[in-house]
Order: structure tokens, then C-alpha cells, then sequence
């Protein structure tokens, strides 16, 4: 029996922390299809990215603070941590663009950060039903299924660059751009194995 109840509200963090992931990622999105708006939409998704900060801050703290987790600290503590990493990856990407200066957009770039949106409302979703065995293995299914075709196109646009004669600083700049965004598709499923080894633990 038990009699002092489980602390609920860390649900509602990570679903806060869920929401903030898939923002940035639309923004991200965003500045693939509009680097003029450049400056703004970095800013946008380093607001973002603070907040999450700040999120993963909290939901860490409340960890010490209470008594009885509604699951493993230790689950706890990895969702937070993995999750916060999806955020800081984009804003990674999104500061890089901003560095690199880009004005002409390479249409893989633009199919990588769809793909990233796709990925990143499937956390979503399977944070939001994270109680739900179901829909946390079918959330988990389909973001391998994208981080596969994240690899496909990665590859492909990997290929072309180099066979593209572009200046040297100019193939410099898209492999680190491609190569972050194929990072943040991998990280996005580092996400969905915490949420399936949740679910298998506590169903």
C-alpha cells in the first residue's frame, strides 16, 4: 500500500520539454526554407533552447526534492538529459547557419530538417502517451523508420556535394551543416529507446 503519492507533475515537464523540442525544430525547418530571416529565427530557437535548459534544471531539482518518482530516478534524470539534447543539436545547427553565413539554401538541407519536424512530433506524441505501452512502441517504430530515411538522404546529399563543384569552403560548411542534422535524427531515437526502456519497466 502506498501511502505517500507519486509525484505526477514530472508528466507534465517533459510534455512542457516535448512541446519545446518540436518548436524549435519547425524553426529550424523554417530557417532552411528562409535564411534571410536568418537572425530572427536563430534567436527564436535560442529562446527555446534556454527554456528547455531551464526545464531539464527543474525537472532535476524536483528529482532530489521528491520523495517518490512516478519512475526510476535514474529514467528520470536520462529522459530530461535526452530530450535537452534534441534542443541544443538544433540550436547547434541553427548557430552554425548563422556563422557560416548561408544565403542559398541546398534543397537536402531543407528534406533533413522536414524529416527532424516529422521525428520530433513522433517524441512528442510518445512523451504525451509515454503511459501508454502502445503508443510509445509505435512513436518508437516510426522514429527508426525516419532516422533510416534521415540516412538514406544524408548519404545521397553527402554524395552529391562532393560531386558538385562548389568552392572547397562552401563543401566545408554543408558537410558540417549535414552532418549535425543527421546527428540531431540519431539523438531523436537515443530518445525513443529511454521512452521504450520506461515503458517496458513500468507497464
Amino acid at each position: 500500500m502506498q501511502i505517500i503519492p507519486r509525484d505526477e507533475q514530472f508528466y507534465g515537464l517533459f510534455t512542457n520539454m516535448a512541446e519545446r523540442l518540436a518548436s524549435s525544430a519547425k524553426l529550424l525547418h523554417e530557417l532552411f526554407q528562409n535564411p534571410p530571416n536568418r537572425a530572427q529565427i536563430v534567436a527564436q530557437i535560442k529562446e527555446i533552447e534556454h527554456d528547455a535548459d531551464g526545464l531539464t534544471h527543474e525537472i532535476i531539482d524536483r528529482i532530489d526534492r521528491t520523495f517518490v518518482t512516478p519512475f526510476d530516478r535514474e529514467d528520470i534524470h536520462a529522459l530530461a538529459s535526452e530530450l535537452d539534447d534534441v534542443v541544443d543539436l538544433i540550436d547547434g545547427i541553427a548557430r552554425r547557419f548563422d556563422i557560416f553565413k548561408i544565403t542559398e539554401v541546398r534543397q537536402a538541407g531543407v528534406v533533413l530538417a522536414e524529416v527532424l519536424v516529422r521525428a520530433t512530433a513522433q517524441i512528442q506524441e510518445a512523451v504525451t502517451g509515454m503511459k501508454q505501452h502502445k503508443i510509445v512502441n509505435a512513436k518508437s517504430a516510426e522514429l527508426k523508420r525516419l532516422e533510416e530515411e534521415g540516412d538514406a538522404i544524408y548519404h545521397d546529399a553527402m554524395g552529391a556535394l562532393f560531386a558538385d563543384t562548389l568552392q572547397p569552403v562552401e563543401v566545408i560548411k554543408w558537410k558540417e551543416l549535414y552532418d549535425k542534422l543527421e546527428d540531431t535524427l540519431d539523438q531523436c531515437e537515443d530518445v525513443a529507446n529511454v521512452l521504450q526502456s520506461i515503458s517496458i519497466k513500468n507497464g
